[in-house]
């Protein structure tokens, strides 16, 4: 195998949109990126690795030889093309593994579902389990789950979903883990979703200007994201440590506080990040 294997854990510690941004057009909304399966919100691997990337450090000189020389259009080699180069490492998306949904008796549950959640054991390198739809796990005030759109019975306690819950993250204990049925995640991730209708107003009344005027929806705060790692074990045959990676990224503490997707400027997208490597590998180092 040419690539060791790791994952990142994301944890939203506010509203995070990673989609369609603001245009012109009126009444424009500004959706976020889904899975095509689930229909549930992504971070796309483009943007974990332009995100690390922008992040590390660019004087160390160490940007081009882990993810790559971008493409120059005003520079070309000898022969007339573009000196690219392929980088160490490889992202792919993020998908949800728990998402914090309102309940009036809760008053949070964290809710996910197959699907979900076996991507999450693979990537990480657990043993894939069956999880049935209604299990749970955690403290309930009543077998009956409230949401906006109607009651959910829950069935089976799963000792074994705490498994699914990160470690790096210590709150497996406050809110009840929730897992509801591949066809139903993403009519409860719609209703989860923070939504926000913003507008400019003309300098000198109180009047939308033209085309100023949009709602735009972001994952809420709380939401726990996983995506796979990939990394080239040798480098002109030299080897590649998982723990050089981690340096040279500053995540010194294997966690880094980092911005996702767009509307920085108005609170959203801050997440917390964590880096571990796969089960599979022996040590971190290798």
């Amino acid at each position: 195998m040419m690539y060791k294997k790791a994952y990142g854990i994301i944890e939203t510690k506010a509203p995070l949109h990673v989609g369609a941004t603001a245009g012109e057009e009126t009444g424009n909304l500004n959706l976020i990126f889904r899975d095509q399966f689930t229909q549930t919100g992504i971070i796309p691997g483009s943007s974990i690795r332009g995100r690390f990337r922008a992040d590390m450090p660019q004087e160390n000189g160490k940007v081009d030889c882990w993810y790559g020389k971008a493409v120059n259009h005003n520079k070309s080699d000898s022969n007339g093309e573009n000196n690219t180069s392929e980088g160490l490492i490889k992202f792919e998306y993020a998908s949800i593994v728990w998402l914090p949904v309102y309940c009036p008796n809760q008053p949070i549950v964290r809710v996910s579902c197959p699907a979900l959640l076996n991507r999450y054991q693979k990537l990480t390198g657990k043993t894939v389990t069956e999880i049935k739809p209604y299990s749970y796990f955690g403290t309930a005030e009543s077998k009956t789950i409230f949401f906006n759109l109607g009651f959910l019975t829950l069935k089976t306690e799963d000792r074994t979903l705490k498994d699914c819950f990160p470690q790096e993250l210590e709150e497996t204990s406050k809110h009840l883990l929730l897992v509801v049925d591949d066809t139903e995640i993403s009519m409860i991730h719609n209703m989860a979703l923070y939504r926000q209708s913003r507008v400019a107003l003309e300098a000198d009344k109180k009047k939308a200007k033209k085309g100023a005027f949009f709602d735009v929806e972001a994952l809420p705060e709380g939401t726990v994201m996983a995506f796979p790692i990939a990394m080239r074990k040798t480098y002109e045959n030299k080897p590649v440590g998982w723990s050089t990676f981690l340096k040279d990224s500053q995540f010194t503490e294997q966690n880094k506080e980092l911005y996702f997707g767009g509307l920085e400027s108005i609170g959203f997208g801050r997440t917390r990040v964590f880096l571990k490597s796969h089960k599979s590998e022996t040590s971190p180092n290798n």
